[in-house]
């Protein structure tokens, strides 16, 4: 095997796409900040105890370990940055009210996520801290919208669950952890033969419950009809509610509802959404509410927020035409240096021909060119 063949799941990215990706990185900080959000550049690196406190096994299993050659203690490649944003806004802002950050960088996992996943996303996302009510969900939702907006996307689909829903039928019942999380994945994968068969010990009204979850996807309707199908509480009557209000908010979106939906389930404590895009395999955006995300760090604030992969948004989205540069030739001239200034500190793109190399194309394609004329540079149109 030759020295320089990457990792499986690893890649170079190329100047055609490294241009796509950072054009779209600055387009979704833009838009974050319209919004009033703060961004926050967190290490790649931390302790692993402090990186890892209160995740779930599977973000365990995504991390890379190592050990510090300075401390001698075990470190951690992030797979996440939410965790180490959490930990900001808790130890290091420490504000009172609404606080609200983003951050853009890479992520790395010991594992794809998916066939043909990068081990290597660059997450950008953003956080809401500290308001309870279902107005910071509509804005993280209205803000994820923008971005993809902004990113030149129309054709979305906005899918809303909610993990209160699932809770509110389990609460007040014991059932032992491994069968949990069977039904779960069963819910999950909407496998309803094997549902079926695990919840034949629960409580009869549990899993006729648990089961009717499975049809209660599709349109507005699906609200409606949980409320008739499912044991009546406060908690899933405020999830449904909650539900129709942001769907209420999103006029002209394609909505629908997946009540069954189980993603994410430690870690999610409300309303949730993902985006859909033409063309997408999977939701390009994933977001919601998790409260009490900072308690781990010592400071429990209501949060909502979400994230995307620029890797995989860069593939559904047309790049922006590159402008086209000016060809100038070398000289020593320093009015020839100085023209080329100018061009440049107007935002003109010169690329300068180097001796030998006057042939050479590169993605900066020229239409126009610098030369001399009657002791003056001029630039012209390049005609063929």
């Amino acid at each position: 095997m030759s020295a320089w063949v990457l990792p499986d799941h690893i890649a170079d990215v190329l100047p055609q796409e490294a241009r796509h990706i950072e054009e779209l990185r600055r387009v979704l900080l833009d838009t974050a900040r319209h919004y009033g959000c703060e961004l926050v550049i967190p290490p790649m690196l931390e302790h692993l105890e402090s990186l890892l406190t209160g995740a779930s096994e599977a973000l365990d299993l995504q991390t890379f370990k190592l050990v510090d050659q300075l401390s001698g203690r075990t470190l951690g490649l992030r797979p996440d940055t939410t965790s180490q944003v959490a930990r900001i806004d808790a130890h290091l802002l420490n504000r009172k009210g609404v606080t609200r950050l983003c951050y853009c960088g890479p992520v790395v996992h010991t594992r794809p996520s998916r066939p043909h996943a990068s081990r290597e996303p660059l997450q950008f996302g953003i956080e809401i801290y500290g308001h309870a009510g279902r107005e910071a969900d509509l804005e993280a939702l209205l803000l994820a919208l923008d971005c993809l907006k902004a990113s030149k996307l129309s054709a979305l689909t906005v899918d809303l669950s909610d993990a209160r829903i699932f809770n509110s039928l389990i609460e007040g019942h014991t059932i032992e952890p491994n069968l949990l999380k069977q039904i779960r994945s069963a819910l999950g994968q909407k496998d309803a033969s094997t549902l079926h068969q695990i919840t034949q010990t629960l409580n009869p009204q549990l899993a006729q419950a648990i089961v009717a979850l499975l049809d209660l996807s599709g349109g507005a309707n699906v609200l409606d009809k949980a409320k008739q199908v499912l044991p009546p509480s406060t908690a899933l009557n405020q999830a449904l509610d909650d539900l129709a209000w942001l769907a209420s908010h999103l006029e002209g979106k394609k909505i629908s509802f997946d009540l069954a939906e189980q993603g994410g389930y430690g870690y999610y404590t409300g309303s949730r959404f993902s985006i859909y895009v033409v063309g997408a395999g999977d939701a390009l955006i994933r977001g919601g509410r998790y409260d009490k995300v900072g308690a781990v760090f010592g400071r429990s604030r209501h949060a909502v927020g979400f994230s995307l992969d620029i890797k995989d948004l860069v593939s559904v989205v047309q790049p922006q035409t590159l402008k086209a540069a000016i060809r100038a030739p070398w000289s020593s001239d320093p009015v020839l240096a100085v023209a080329i200034q100018s061009l440049r500190s107007k935002g003109e793109v010169v690329v300068c021909m180097l001796p030998g190399h006057e042939t050479e194309v590169d993605e900066f394609e020229c239409d126009r060119q610098l030369i001399q004329v009657a002791g003056q540079w001029v630039v012209i149109a390049i005609t063929t």
